[in-house]
């Protein structure tokens, strides 16, 4: 697994993870022998069978259908269509992307503290809680300056895109499309587009998956930056 990829799913899952718990001393109880019920009660042979799993059977007693996995869905997507115009985004939209790839491109990843603060909700940036936003972006960054994040802001916008969720109240403008897009449908031009943003060996990794696990963007149809992440 490729060591960017490796790191990008270990920050969406370390703070999800438990601390150890401490030993506990446990003491051995002596129970006395249950006594035989009157007629027509239930024996204690009775008590201990085990029941129905209610996990593997419905309430007529049929198997229930497994949970459909992320892979099914993934490779289930019907093809969207690829939009690269950026002018046929809706104003908000186009602002609210403009924003984003002009602070990215200023080098400077305090300007997308503004971005952020004038968003109508704090967009996601992580799966799991952050503190600060910026010191997370910084920290989840190849360096220390937060340079490498924005230069996967940038060339994540500069991608193509899908206008998704049409008439809906999640309806979403989402770069790159890959993100959306079935992996299996993926043309060899498709495809070096995509190595512009990620290696062969992170495809390789996220084909496995069965889903994009590395940075998107969605953009609400009403200029509301939803969220800028990686991972499942």
């Amino acid at each position: 697994m490729s060591r960017r990829l490796l790191a990008l799913i270990a920050m969406t899952c370390l703070a999800g993870v438990p601390a150890m718990a401490k030993t506990v001393r446990t003491d051995t109880i002596l129970i006395t022998p249950m006594e035989a019920p009157a007629s027509g009660g239930i024996s204690a042979d009775e008590m201990l069978q085990p029941g129905p799993d209610p996990l593997s059977e419905g309430e007529a007693g049929e198997e229930t259908a497994p949970r459909e996995t992320e892979t099914a869905v993934a490779e289930n997507l019907p093809v969207p269509d690829v939009l690269y115009d950026a002018g046929l985004l809706p104003p908000p939209v186009a602002r609210m992307r403009a924003q984003l790839r002009d602070a990215a491109l200023s080098g400077e990843v305090e300007r997308l503290r503004m971005v952020f603060e004038a968003n109508e909700v704090p967009p996601t940036l992580s799966l799991t809680e952050i503190g600060d936003p910026i010191e997370f972006l910084k920290e989840s960054s190849g360096d220390e300056h937060g340079l490498e994040i924005l230069a996967i802001l940038a060339d994540t916008l500069d991608a193509g895109f899908i206008h998704t969720d049409v008439g809906t109240a999640q309806e979403m403008y989402i770069w790159p499309y890959f993100a959306r897009y079935p992996f299996s449908e993926l043309s060899k031009e498709q495809k070096v587009e995509m190595y512009r943003i990620v290696t062969a060996a992170d495809f390789a990794e996220m084909e496995a998956f069965g889903t994009w696990l590395f940075y998107r963007v969605g953009i609400g149809k009403d200029g509301t930056l939803h969220y800028f992440v990686a991972g499942e």
